[in-house]
């Protein structure tokens, strides 16, 4: 007897002529659908792909009713659909700008709030609100990273941190550049914007920067581009505490003159409390990394739901990953609120075609092997799944790589599909929360900003309990996308509140600043 194919797999649009597996089909299954028998006749693993439809040599292969690929041969029903016999191949996409911009969403039933940090009506309003409190060390260089965690290792050595019970923690900000560019150049201006981002952030309360004193990158350029004598802590104006590595005297004298600075600081970024603040203030940022074949039914698309009750309560939700978008910016571009900002958005794809295509490489080399492994076969399909982490509100806006974010709703920002340097893009904008959702297990965190880890599916969760906060996976098994979207809103409001994430716990979030470079090293 035939098992029905909702037994097995999800076929999430009638169009479509794959289905989803939920979990895996046994070699010789015989599955019953649309009035007629499949048989299987070889086992295909869950988050892979399973025709439902006779598929011919050249058509396309349709999930979510549109083209992830085209079919390299004739292709039965029952059968595996991967890369053995899925091909690329070039299709229109009509961006028909501006033509299906969605409806304001409906007042909510309930303004909510969170319990975070207010800088102060000094502050722009993108970076007042907060929901850490950090103090950062920052790197200009990589010739003063060493040197900025012994700032910070000091600090926490010394046990004074114990004293001052409102300040989450001393990060240093470190990473592999500042030099070798052109000064004033794409890269150096990239990187200054960077670094501001993550210095005048709403979870930092107080920063010094380190550098080493003969870098491309120095304090005065990035103070002085970046107009960081702007409003500190409580509404109290002062240039940046700047040491110099050469000026200092020494690795040993600057460590000296870093802990100095921070104990006499840490009094003042302990003076703030957590405080009610409206909902309107989280500036979400989203990222999928580790991606398999379900992440796009079941985390992803409950991403969306949560990212559309946070711009419902008046706050914002960021896109990033570029290539990721590749292949599905048309469904975008459609959802702009004008044709000006849509053709932003292509700009950026147009722009990562010819900058990929300087190195040789194509902008669809993605997915990567892991991302195949867990059933993902091309770029288009795991674009297609990516962008459901933006929900069904309108796109407001297209922002460059670390640029503030200011608008209120859904936006893109240009970042590389790269985890670790999407999301210090991502937080450099302004994100005060992130959301992470994985198919084959990421453990990604960044500080100063909390990272909630989704699972796409149950046994992921269940093997990585100790990295992942939420089960998306149930989905698979009964539960709505509305749901478990909803209880990522809520996790999302009890993170803004405090509350720890997995990879808080576990210490993760600093090594992972890796500001994205797009020039040459000299």
């Amino acid at each position: 007897m035939a098992t029905p194919l909702s037994e097995f797999a999800v076929h999430l649009r009638p169009q479509d002529n794959i289905a989803v597996c939920r979990k895996p089909i046994p070699t010789g299954a015989d599955i019953s659908f649309d009035g007629g028998t499949i048989h299987a006749p070889a086992a295909i693993r869950m988050g892979h792909k399973v025709a439902v439809r006779p598929i011919a040599a050249g058509e396309p292969i349709l999930k979510y009713g549109q083209v992830i690929g085209f079919a390299a041969r004739d292709v039965n029903p029952g059968e595996h659909i991967h890369v053995h016999n899925v091909k690329l191949g070039a299709f229109e996409r009509d961006y028909a700008f501006a033509s299906q911009v969605p409806a304001p969403m409906p007042p909510p039933a309930e303004q909510r709030t969170f319990m975070g940090y207010d800088r102060g009506a000094g502050r722009p309003d993108h970076l007042r609100y907060g929901t850490r409190n950090y103090l950062a060390i920052i790197s200009t260089v990589n010739c003063s990273a060493s040197t900025s965690k012994y700032i910070a290792e000091r600090v926490r050595a010394a046990g004074i941190l114990d004293q001052f019970p409102n300040v989450d923690g001393v990060v240093a900000i470190v990473h592999r550049q500042g030099c070798g560019m052109q000064y004033d150049g794409p890269d150096h201006l990239q990187l200054d914007r960077t670094l501001a981002g993550f210095a005048r952030h709403a979870n930092i309360g107080a920063y010094i920067l380190v550098g080493l004193g003969c870098e491309i990158v120095q304090a005065t350029h990035l103070i002085d581009n970046e107009r960081l004598n702007l409003v500190q802590l409580n509404g109290a104006k002062g240039a940046p505490v700047a040491l110099s590595i050469q000026e200092c005297g020494g690795i040993g004298k600057t460590v000296e003159a870093g802990v100095k600075a921070v104990a006499e600081m840490l009094p003042r970024v302990n003076d703030v409390k957590r405080t009610a603040i409206p909902a309107k203030h989280i500036i979400l940022g989203t990222n999928c990394g580790g991606s398999d074949g379900n992440s796009g039914v079941t985390a992803n698309p409950a991403l969306g739901v949560a990212s559309d009750l946070i711009v419902q309560q008046g706050g914002t939700s960021i896109l990033g990953e570029t290539p990721e978008i590749y292949g599905a910016e048309h469904i975008l571009t459609r959802r702009a609120v004008s044709q000006e900002v849509g053709e932003k958005l292509v700009a950026r794809i147009k722009w990562w075609e010819k900058y990929t295509s300087m190195f040789g490489a194509e902008i669809n080399n993605n997915p990567s092997p892991g991302n195949k492994e867990g059933g993902l076969t091309t770029i288009y399909e795991k674009s297609l799944g990516a962008i459901a982490k933006a929900g069904s509100t309108a796109m407001v806006d297209v922002y460059q790589y670390a640029e503030p974010v200011t608008a209120k709703g859904f936006v893109v920002m240009d970042t590389p599909g790269y985890d670790p340097v999407s999301m210090t893009g991502i937080v450099a904008g302004g994100a005060n929360v992130c959301v992470f959702t994985t198919g084959r297990g990421s453990v990604f965190g960044c500080k100063p900003a909390p990272s909630i880890k989704v699972a796409t599916n149950s046994p992921l969760y269940n093997h990585m309990i100790g990295d992942m906060d939420i089960n998306a996976g149930r989905v698979l098994e009964g539960a709505t996308v509305a749901e478990v979207g909803r209880e990522i809103f809520e996790k999302i409001l009890a993170t803004a509140s405090g509350e720890k994430t997995k990879s808080e716990i576990n210490g993760v979030g600093e090594e992972e600043f890796a500001p994205w470079s797009i020039g040459p090293t000299l």
